[in-house]
């Protein structure tokens, strides 16, 4: 039986048995995909998660004492007691080009690229560490990577509302209704399979039209002029990379969700209720990377003016405003609440990634998840001793139940967690060579990505594998 006869065999199968009533949800089968993609699709799945929170955290709940395996969970990483031994908490992490830096801790935190928003430099960004993944993973799944956020698009310079950005430093526009991701990754295409690449060819051709004028164009631009040109005509190639993945895909039957695993994505959920919608965004990751969609991942769950109020647990402030504390204690106690709420979904979604199985394996141990934030003390938007954990990947040769401290042998006593002592971890790094990218190299790497460095990484982290 040919490709093309499986394919409308399995299609068939799906008619048949939609008209029993039945709502069977068939595996991602090889027959599924493209025959190119099938002949490098050589090894287990590996996959990538990066999950931001924004403004920091308080650092007097979140900051754990003890370093090393032994290490006691602060207060605030409680919620993932049950899975200790598939994480590990770094202290001391910083990106050296993000020091002093303040609203642009999201747009460097997965490039680590030196954006100066005080000193009006021209804005320019790199490559991030997820799109350098979906390089080299994306092309055996349908969406080569999938941008999620608490804000759709991509914001504006210094305060994107996206972690991803392209080779060119283009940033990758986000999604933030549910219902709208979960019917573009799974949904029926609109009008019909013909319709669809009659509209990815009508889209080929205003691409084509665009790149002519803008030829012409260019002959009678200034130097200044033509650079804005260029970097308009990066993002118009992406999104021509990006309609030619659509069109190679079209002819794939895409996976068929059961419709109880589906009901919960049919509903626009508010994010005036911040838990349920963190959660079903989680939820719908889950889904996404169960399903083999795709196997890289960002999700903002807020920038540094974009985070959400919890009203269920009495917090109406923005996680904005919690910030700005001032030493405040009542303000301090709502943000560790704040922080420790995040962290109750965060074990949600770790929950799900361990119960679901990949072959023989759980999901997590195939999956790693980076979860922090590009601020540390966000009162006075300070970049050192950033919090950051890694979990998942134990299938990809991550070591894990740890706490790696990069500022304990730079100290003189033990920490205090006083409001003083928190403040002084975060201004200035204790360890210069306490790298975040070096984390990020170290995922690259597990990613079977070729680098050697990533921006100012000085190696991968040797605690970890």
């Amino acid at each position: 039986m040919s490709n093309i006869q499986s394919q409308r065999w399995l299609l068939n199968r799906r008619h048949f048995l939609r008209g029993l009533g039945t709502t069977l949800a068939l595996p991602l089968l090889d027959v599924m995909t493209p025959l190119r993609v099938r002949a490098a699709a050589v090894s287990k799945p590996r996959r990538s998660v990066f999950v931001y929170i924004p403004n920091g955290v308080n650092g007097m709940t979140w900051q754990c004492k003890t370093a090393g395996r032994d290490y006691e969970l602060s207060p605030s990483l409680q919620p993932l007691a049950k899975h200790r031994n598939d994480f590990t908490v770094f202290s001391g992490l910083h990106h050296p080009n993000g020091l002093g830096q303040a609203h642009v801790c999201a747009d460097t935190w997965l490039t680590g690229a030196k954006i100066d928003a005080q000193g009006g430099r021209k804005y320019e960004n790199s490559i991030s560490c997820d799109q350098m993944m979906a390089e080299v993973v994306g092309q055996q799944t349908r969406f080569s990577s999938l941008e999620l956020s608490i804000s759709s698009g991509t914001g504006q310079p210094f305060n994107s509302s996206t972690l991803a950005f392209s080779r060119d430093g283009v940033p990758l526009p986000a999604e933030d209704n549910p219902k709208q991701i979960f019917n573009r990754l799974f949904g029926a295409e609109q009008g019909g399979i013909a319709a669809q690449r009659a509209r990815l060819t009508k889209r080929r051709s205003v691409l084509d039209a665009v790149h002519e004028d803008a030829k012409t164009l260019r002959l009678a631009l200034g130097t200044e002029d033509r650079t804005k040109l260029d970097e308009y005509l990066h993002a118009v190639r992406d999104v021509e990379q990006r309609t030619e993945r659509l069109d190679a895909w079209l002819d794939v039957p895409k996976p068929v969700v059961d419709a109880k695993l589906a009901a919960p994505f049919q509903r626009d959920v508010p994010k005036a209720q911040a838990g349920e919608y963190w959660r079903t965004m989680f939820d719908l990751m889950v889904l996404a990377l169960r399903t083999d969609m795709t196997r890289v991942i960002t999700y903002m769950n807020g920038s540094e003016g974009n985070g959400l109020a919890i009203p269920e647990i009495g917090i109406t402030q923005a996680r904005h405003n919690l910030s700005h504390h001032n030493g405040d204690p009542v303000v301090l106690e709502r943000l560790a609440k704040s922080d420790a709420f995040i962290m109750q979904q965060f074990a949600h979604f770790l929950d799900e990634l361990r119960e679901i199985k990949d072959g023989d394996e759980p999901l997590l141990d195939r999956t790693m998840v980076l979860f922090g934030s590009g601020m540390s003390y966000g009162h006075s938007h300070c970049n050192s001793n950033l919090p950051i954990l890694l979990a998942g990947g134990k299938g990809l040769g991550l070591k894990h139940g740890q706490h790696i401290d990069y500022n304990k042998p730079h100290l003189k006593e033990d920490y205090t967690l006083s409001y003083d002592e928190w403040r002084s971890l975060c201004g200035k790094p204790k360890d210069s060579k306490a790298r975040l990218n070096n984390v990020m190299l170290t995922m690259l790497q597990k990613m079977e990505v070729n680098a050697e460095t990533f921006v100012d990484s000085l190696g991968p982290v040797s605690e970890l594998i």
